[in-house]
């Protein structure tokens, strides 16, 4: 397993992270699993095994049963490194101040989380979505608190888009409050939408990026091709995440996804993950899983190499159309471009 550096933060954290929306299975997400404590044991105990030390959950999961499982299969004391990331910002509860990113929810949804994890402290705290009706100054002075406390050791957030991160960023300098360490984002082979502003700002403000549904809902396993919906799926059982605009082009990906597979003679699922961790500023890949085979068989994508060639083919199958004013600057630009424009507009330039 491979340990990269978080960020800006002196915090390494493996290449893959295990996720836990499968673990609760209460309302909606019993679509994705329902996963009990018996099993959730099992798979952190595989995984800490296999040298993964970050566990990242919410409080919305399965409406606080996920944090508790994991609280649970931990046994209230922290295996030697374990590393636990949760999430706030969702509604739980009927309230008018039972969500957002107000001092007052925040302060008492960290504290929810620290009662349900069985933990005296979270090692990453992220907000879980932008929240426009709260002050950014009010949301990152309840996190200063939090961390002058002693309950939180290390801020992110997720799910914000460019302008919302650069904000965050620039309040953050001027009011001398934590400093976001990291960015929980989607991002596939199939979704590439974050290498238009969120991965080059990463580069450039030194966050990490963690990344939510890697398989973009398991349609990126292999399992799924263009005549075949497997039983049991997220996605036969209504889960909508995430949206897919251009089904001919996911098709062509998996084609390609699968011709590298089978050229390694592994899963589909581990060449998109290893895909993933070859991307600049990707710093680690969120795997779940409904059961241990299919968790054990992604955790094998921290040990796979892609060729170069092999990483040009599923570039090119999945690269994303420049929208403006990108296309602006790979024409006209090209000369006067840094390492965090080239993330993104490298390939067009020698096109």
């Amino acid at each position: 397993m491979e340990y990269r550096q978080l960020g800006r933060s002196g915090l390494m954290v493996s290449t893959i992270t295990l996720g836990t929306m499968t673990i609760g299975g209460k309302g909606k997400f019993a679509r994705v699993g329902e996963l009990g404590l018996d099993e959730a044991r099992r798979i952190i105990d595989m995984c800490i095994d296999a040298g993964v030390n970050l566990i990242d959950t919410a409080d919305v999961y399965s409406g606080g049963a996920s944090e508790e499982i994991v609280g649970a299969a931990l046994g209230g004391k922290r295996k030697a490194g374990v590393l636990l990331a949760t999430k706030a910002r969702f509604a739980m509860g009927d309230g008018p101040n039972d969500r957002g990113l107000s001092r007052h929810y925040l302060i008492r949804a960290c504290e929810a989380s620290l009662r349900r994890l069985n933990t005296e402290v979270i090692d990453l705290y992220q907000v879980h979505e932008w929240d426009g009706l709260t002050p950014l100054e009010e949301t990152l002075e309840a996190l200063d608190l939090l961390a002058r406390q002693g309950k939180i050791r290390y801020a992110g957030c997720s799910n914000y888009s460019g302008w919302h991160l650069m904000k965050a960023l620039g309040v953050s300098e001027r009011g001398r409050l934590p400093r976001f360490v990291s960015e929980q984002i989607h991002y596939t082979l199939e979704a590439r939408e974050a290498e238009y502003e969120l991965a080059p700002i990463a580069l450039d403000q030194g966050l990490g990026i963690l990344v939510w549904s890697p398989l973009a809902g398991g349609l990126l396993s292999g399992k799924h091709r263009r005549d075949i919906t497997p039983e049991g799926t997220r996605h036969l059982a209504g889960w909508k995440e995430p949206p897919i605009r251009d089904h001919e082009r996911l098709w062509n990906i998996v084609d390609a996804l699968a011709e590298v597979a089978a050229e390694h003679e592994v899963s589909a699922a581990q060449v998109a993950l290893a895909w993933l961790l070859g991307r600049p500023a990707v710093t680690s890949v969120i795997i779940g899983g409904r059961n241990e085979k299919q968790l054990r068989d992604n955790l094998g994508a921290a040990n796979l190499t892609l060729t170069a060639g092999q990483r040009a083919r599923l570039d090119k199958v999945s690269q994303p159309p420049l929208i403006y004013p990108y296309w602006h600057q790979a024409a006209t630009a090209g000369e006067r471009l840094g390492p965090a424009d080239r993330s993104l507009l490298a390939p067009y330039l020698q096109a």
